[in-house]
């Protein structure tokens, strides 16, 4: 069955009319497909089996507990970029080891709550910010794992408002840096 149909030229979302949603719950109204979500997860899923990532839901996309509770039921691990974010993902089911940190502008306070909510990583933008992890995971008596996020320098093709791996974007370092970078991480303490 096709979660999204028409039946008497009515459109249908898993068998229910859109008209009879918007009479019963008032308009606006977002509705959406759970059996459509948990098959494209599948689907995607099946299709990278054999190198078994972890797929990570970005819960800036749409941070509704519900949607994250099916995703968090088919095992899906969350990308968050702040303390919010976490706390919703927490409360709806996420597996604390399957959440990834990413962002720019990290606070200290995020950093620690997610310390001790012991996440599998941040992904890291600078030195700095691996520094900063660094001080608050020693603070906090825990140990901090990081990522850096590497700008490859590669022209997606694609809108310039949204392109974030060409060297002139601000968004994590470029190779010439990674390998010190990463030399000086491994210094630091509680990293």
């Amino acid at each position: 069955m096709s979660e999204y149909s028409y039946k008497k030229g009515q459109f249908q979302i898993e068998g229910v009319g859109a008209d009879s949603l918007a009479e019963t719950y008032g308009t606006p109204l977002y509705v959406y497909s759970q059996s459509h979500l948990i098959a494209r997860y599948k689907e995607l899923a099946g299709a990278l089996k054999s190198i078994k990532p972890l797929i990570c839901y970005s819960v800036k996309a749409n941070s509704n507990g519900s949607i994250i509770r099916t995703f968090a039921d088919e095992g899906s691990g969350f990308d968050i970029v702040s303390g919010g974010e976490l706390y919703r993902a927490l409360k709806a089911g996420a597996d604390h080891k399957k959440i990834v940190f990413a962002g720019v502008g990290k606070t200290e306070e995020e950093i620690t709550y997610a310390l001790k909510e012991n996440i599998l990583f941040f992904t890291v933008e600078s030195e700095q910010e691996a520094e900063r992890i660094a001080n608050c995971a020693k603070r906090a008596k825990k140990v901090g794992r990081i990522a850096f996020r590497i700008n490859p320098d590669v022209d997606p093709r694609t809108h310039r408002y949204i392109s974030t791996g060409k060297k002139e974007t601000k968004f994590g370092l470029d190779i010439e840096r990674t390998i010190n970078a990463y030399k000086m991480a491994s210094k630091l303490p509680c990293i």
